[in-house]
């Protein structure tokens, strides 16, 4: 594709761009179709012109046969749907009176399978989706006639476990459990997610079922024991990928400076509207990958300004209709379209079809995810991937350090079942649907058996312990919170529901006059009632975000684990943070001037949570105090911010599921300590991570501090967006003289 190289290669030039090279391109590495594939499948096959597979899905497919649990963890459009579809359909196949369950993370995605299924209309395989769109006088009949049901993990929490007695017919034959885009299932999310399936499997084997799960994910460092961890069963790994691999130019594209003192930079999403606009004038079919429905909606609304003519243009992003959807994805695999601007809804397993161009608009928070972005881009033929930077740490750093994100590995998936804050709830639940004894400890754990023991609301029987309460628990909570004790955030004029917020959160994002984000559209808060815990929200269309000032205290409760790292005692355990919002900032969203301060008067807010901390010893510290700029505070506080910013790299999670505080004399360490903790009550593994890895945590914070250019404080690489005190100094020079003192004890 010499001539289409030709055709971007002039615009890959001038200042912006920070890095240019290429990755090579595989050859596919194929086997005939399984000798003992049943007839009825194998005419199917045959009638879609498929005769072979690749080495990955015939090693599915061998696993499978031998009865073992299976993860497969390949690359973008490397088939992954194919390998666990042909067990489970030929199985359905051959006996039509078991049943399959497919669990995905969005409805959006259950639809593009079942619209798969159809198109490839395997004789005696009945798929049905299952969800909360699903017409009530269809479910009964879905439960009675459907062989392969589709479903979402919120779905089976809430409309399937808890009314088991429907489900009878489906549980006692369930043969094969799928969960798709399994990589999606970390954090609080995966932590919600893995109980429910522990649930499920409960359910199976009372029902005399012992259901075998195939689970499919994007490439992940550790999918064997993400797969162990949501369901508590030893996996096969299948992660040798035999799919082919078009050649793909790699670029990094880095918004011009407008403010060299400051280190701030032209917009993001401008530049890539530029980008974008002279790809797609070319004949190039092009996806941008923004962060935000907002974004989106802008870069489209930018691009469509440049050529002057929509006609081949649209934005995809949640909110939108499912046909909606699915006319812009036939208009795209058409060629009808040759400019999509979408959220992360389309990094997901939806096919698109074959595209030239994919432009990721700022690091998107996990190599993992970067790479099922890119992966879209030249499937087939030659490709091209640019990486638009934004402002913040690790795109900056990515920009001055390319090597370090394209020669990184992806990273682990994080989850912790047994956090009791998650654990509490499945315990109970699992007590309404079935009474719970110590032989229900191989699937649930140990831990639930104990936290059933100390359940306010279980009762100990001859049967086991059982649910006493009048209503079911499982409609208590959700699946993507820590914290029962929740906001609700309602649009004044409709009166219907955005979202929610835990407690713990709700003060900083939706104190009265807050601008508050939900699924990229910005709302201002016009009264937030703490009694009725309820916040009233109205669009907003101006030209500034907020900001909270907090102050923070940390309290450690016990230290869990203690080592000397880097000459000094580092240690993780549990903590105790205390935060109060006393103020917030108006800013401008075009120059991040402050155009206003607030003062607040709300409450303080206690949670507990896991934390990772270091105490320096005085020769590490000796003269930072008489650092020219800011002293010891300030060297603590941007040390602080700047390990932050780095963490994701290390563990699978977004900067906002870290906090952090930094004191130059804590009152139980009696020294200066500096703290990193999980955001999310009671933790879920994110600053663990950083305890086991902290040699390396360290050495890429003072990579990314030596080759920043700018002077200190700067939003490039000591600024963190979980930090309420913006104004405090910040100490680069000095963060970066403690850290490389670490590095070279």
């Amino acid at each position: 594709m010499s001539t289409e190289l030709a055709i971007w290669d002039d615009l890959l030039q001038g200042e912006e761009l920070s890095y240019l090279g290429s990755e090579p391109a595989r050859d596919a590495r194929t086997v005939p179709l399984p000798e003992d594939i049943p007839p009825g499948l194998q005419e199917r096959l045959d009638a879609h012109g498929i005769d072979s597979v690749y080495s990955h899905q015939a090693e599915t497919w061998e696993a499978a046969a031998r009865g073992e649990h299976v993860v497969v963890t390949t690359g973008t459009a490397s088939g992954k749907t194919l390998a666990f579809n042909l067990p489970v359909l030929a199985a359905l196949t051959e006996e039509p009176k078991l049943r399959a369950l497919y669990l995905y993370p969005t409805k959006a995605l259950a639809q593009d399978q079942v619209r798969a299924l159809g198109e490839l209309n395997v004789k005696r395989v009945r798929p049905a989706i299952y969800d909360g769109d699903t017409e009530s006088e269809r479910r009964w009949q879905i439960r009675k006639w459907s062989n392969l049901i589709l479903t979402n993990p919120d779905m089976l929490h809430l409309g399937v476990l808890p009314h088991h007695d429907r489900w009878g017919d489906v549980l006692s034959n369930l043969r094969y459990v799928v969960v798709d885009e399994a990589h999606v299932y970390r954090g609080v999310f995966g932590s919600h997610v893995g109980n429910v399936l522990r649930r499920l499997r409960r359910l199976a084997r009372i029902y005399g079922a012992e259901p075998q799960f195939l689970l499919a994910s994007a490439t992940i460092a550790n999918p064997g024991g993400l797969a162990g961890s949501l369901l508590g069963l030893d996996f096969t790994v299948i992660g040798d990928d035999g799919a082919p691999k078009a050649e793909r130019t790699v670029a990094f594209w880095n918004p011009p400076l407008v403010d060299e003192e400051l280190g701030l930079r032209g917009s993001a999403l401008a530049e890539t509207s530029k980008l974008m606009a002279e790809l797609v004038s070319r004949g190039l079919r092009t996806l941008v990958f923004a962060k935000s429905r907002r974004a989106a909606e802008l870069i489209h609304r930018f691009t469509a300004e440049r050529l002057g003519d929509a006609s081949a243009l649209s934005p995809y992003r949640a909110g939108y209709t499912p046909a909606q959807r699915r006319e812009i994805e036939q208009r795209l695999v058409a060629g009808e379209l040759l400019g999509v601007s979408a959220t992360n809804a389309l990094e997901l397993g939806i096919d698109v079809g074959l595209l030239d161009c994919v432009i990721s608009v700022g690091f998107p928070g996990t190599v993992a995810s970067l790479r099922q972005q890119w992966g879209r881009a030249g499937r087939r033929e030659h490709g091209l991937a640019v990486l638009v930077a934004g402002e913040d740490a690790l795109d900056q750093y990515f920009m001055r350090e390319p090597e370090t994100l394209l020669g990184r590995r992806v990273e682990a998936a994080l989850l912790d079942h047994e956090n009791p804050r998650v654990l509490d709830g499945h315990v109970a639940a699992a007590a309404f649907e079935a009474p719970l004894d110590e032989a229900d400890a191989d699937i649930l754990g140990e831990a639930a058996l104990r936290r059933a023991a100390e359940h306010p609301e279980l009762k100990k029987t001859k049967a086991g312990y059982v649910w006493a309460g009048r209503d079911y628990p499982a409609g208590r909570f959700g699946l993507r919170s820590t914290s029962p004790d929740v906001f609700a955030v309602v649009e004044a004029e409709t009166g219907s529901v955005l979202g929610t917020i835990e407690r713990e959160r709700a003060y900083s994002t939706v104190h009265e006059g807050a601008i508050y984000l939900h699924l990229g559209e910005s709302y201002r808060v016009i009264a937030l009632d703490l009694a009725a815990r309820g916040a009233l929200v109205e669009p907003f269309r101006g030209d500034y975000y907020t900001q909270v000032k907090k102050e923070t205290t940390t309290a450690i409760e016990e230290a869990l684990r203690a080592e000397p790292r880097l000459g000094l005692e580092l240690s993780f355990g549990r903590v105790s943070v205390t935060e109060q919002v006393v103020a917030y900032q108006k800013k401008s969203i075009r120059d991040q001037s402050t155009l206003d301060l607030v003062a607040l008067d709300l409450p303080q807010t206690t949670f507990d949570t896991e934390a990772v901390w270091y105490v320096p010893e005085p020769g590490q510290l000796a003269g930072l105090e008489h650092m020219p700029r800011l002293g010891l505070l300030g060297t603590l506080h941007a040390a602080e911010h700047a390990m932050i910013a780095i963490l994701p790299l290390w563990a699978m999670c977004d900067r906002w599921d870290i906090g952090g505080l930094s004191t130059n004399l804590h009152f139980q360490t009696g020294r200066p300590t500096v703290f990193v903790y999980d955001g999310h009550s009671g933790g879920v593994g994110i600053t663990e991570r950083g305890f086991e890895a902290f040699d390396g945590w360290v050495e890429d914070t003072a990579r990314m501090l030596e080759g920043c250019p700018c002077e200190s404080g700067c939003p490039s690489c000591v600024q963190s967006p979980k930090c309420g005190n913006l104004n405090e100094p910040l100490d680069k020079a000095g963060a970066l003289e403690l850290l490389s003192r670490m590095l070279a004890a």
